[in-house]
Parts: structure tokens; C-alpha cells; sequence
């Protein structure tokens, strides 16, 4: 992989921490986005990476794109460009392994639509969240619109959208755009224990899991049921599968030891 300066990426002991590190504020800009996607194409094809966090850092996650670099956007640029933070968002979404956003501080705009690409988020008691490109005389356009009604309906998501409020902690845990709200100094902390259990886990349940929630909401009921059985006959090819059985029958329940095929 290329030197990387704007993203950061370390793999230890199966938990893959990708850190958005631009100052101050990291600004989605293109070479961020473009380093970004980099280290998630590492994340994807590397064989120890069994979950993910994403971060900004203890003091800011993205404050969103980079207006001054838009503001020389004409339509065909915007049809050009705009494509890149969607591509990254859908990148990070469809990563076959969980994955963790830990907010500190602000995450607006392309910042929360990058932090809605993840499975579970955690954030600050101070953060800030919201989707101000109204005020700006545009709309989201990496997914806001999209994933933030099928995360906290459509009526809460288009309060936030119309109105380009920024909401804190407490708010978003209750409208459930976050799922964990804790002190600014424990988010790693707790993003990290969010994500303990799968580094040793079922891989390919977790991957068939994933795939079986995310793409049956696209779907109908019937087709996702379909989708369902199939993943999950699917992992009776797995040792994992023999593996939690057999432990199951022996010891019990969560006393298996997974060995990730």
C-alpha cells in the first residue's frame, strides 16, 4: 500500500482502527476520500481484519466536506466529484465484517453520513450531529438522505434534513442515530469493547448476518426470507458451524472457540 498521510490504518489482533487524521477538522476533501478508500480496500482484502472502528480522532470525527473546494463546483463537476464520498460511504457499509464508528466532537454532513455507513455508533456526551447542506442550499448527497430515514424514520430524519440543526449525544441516542453515549475520554474505550467479541467470533456468520439484515431491507419480505435460508444453509460448510455446534452439545452455550472459517 502507498504512504498515506490524511487516513491511518492498523490491524492488531483482528480489530482493523481506520483514523481520519486531516487537521483541523477533517475535511472530506478529495485526496481524504481517496485515502480513505484505500485503506478500506486494504481493510476488505486483508485476512485478519474481523471488525473495524472508524475514527477521527479524540477531538474532532469529520466536520464534512470541503466547502471551499466545492464552491468552484459547477453541475458537471458535481456529477463528477460528488460521487466520491458516496463511493467511500458504500465501501465502509458493505465491509463484510461489523463495523464501529467512534464520534468525538462533530460529525456534519458527509462527517454523519460516513458514521451512518457503520453498524453501530458510539459517541461523546458533547458530540454534535446533523446534516446542515440546507443552510449551504443543497441536500446530503452520500447517503443522508437514504440512511438516515431507514435508521430513525423518515419524519425525525427529515426534521434534522429540512432544518440543518446540529443535535448533541443525548438526542441522538434517543432518535436512535447513535446507539452508545459516553464520556468524550471513553468512546475508543467503548467502541473497542463493542468490538471484542467479534474478533474471535464466528467470521462467516457475522459476514452472512450482515449481509442477510443489510440486504433484506432493500428487498421484500418474501425475497429476504429466501436470502435468509440461504445464507444460512450456506454455513454449513463452515468449520465455525461444526465448531459452536459441537461445543454447544459438550459445554453449552458461548463456550466455543471460533477459529474464523
Amino acid at each position: 500500500m502507498s504512504e498515506m498521510t490524511r487516513v491511518t490504518l492498523d490491524i492488531t489482533g483482528g480489530l482493523a482502527v481506520v483514523t481520519l487524521a486531516q487537521p483541523p477538522v477533517n475535511a472530506l476533501d478529495r485526496a481524504l476520500i481517496a485515502e480513505l478508500m484505500e485503506a478500506l480496500d486494504e481493510v476488505r482484502r486483508s485476512e485478519d481484519a474481523r471488525a473495524v472502528l472508524i475514527t477521527g480522532g479524540r477531538k474532532v470525527f469529520a466536520a464534512g466536506g470541503d466547502v471551499k473546494e466545492m464552491l468552484g463546483w459547477d453541475y458537471r463537476r458535481a456529477v463528477r466529484d460528488s460521487a466520491a464520498l458516496s463511493e467511500a460511504c458504500t465501501a465502509l457499509s458493505r465491509l463484510p465484517m461489523p463495523v464501529i464508528a467512534a464520534i468525538n466532537g462533530f460529525a456534519l454532513g458527509g462527517g454523519c453520513e460516513l458514521a451512518l455507513s457503520a453498524d453501530l455508533r458510539v459517541c461523546a456526551t458533547d458530540s454534535k450531529l446533523g446534516f446542515p447542506e440546507i443552510l449551504l442550499g443543497v441536500i446530503p448527497g452520500a447517503g443522508g438522505t437514504q440512511r438516515l430515514p431507514r435508521l430513525v424514520g423518515p419524519a425525525r430524519a427529515k426534521d434534522l434534513i429540512f432544518s440543518g440543526r446540529m443535535i448533541g449525544g443525548p438526542e441522538a441516542l434517543a432518535i436512535g442515530l447513535v446507539d452508545h453515549v459516553v464520556e468524550p475520554d471513553l468512546v475508543l474505550e467503548k467502541a473497542r469493547e463493542l468490538a471484542a467479541p467479534y474478533l474471535n467470533g464466528p467470521a462467516m456468520a457475522l459476514r452472512a448476518a450482515k449481509e442477510a439484515i443489510d440486504r433484506g431491507l432493500e428487498v421484500s419480505l418474501d425475497t429476504g426470507l429466501e436470502l435468509e435460508r440461504g445464507l444460512f444453509a450456506g454455513l454449513f460448510a463452515t468449520e465455525d458451524r461444526m465448531i459452536g455446534m459441537t461445543s454447544f452439545v459438550e459445554k453449552g452455550v458461548g463456550k466455543a472457540e471460533f477459529v474464523g472459517r
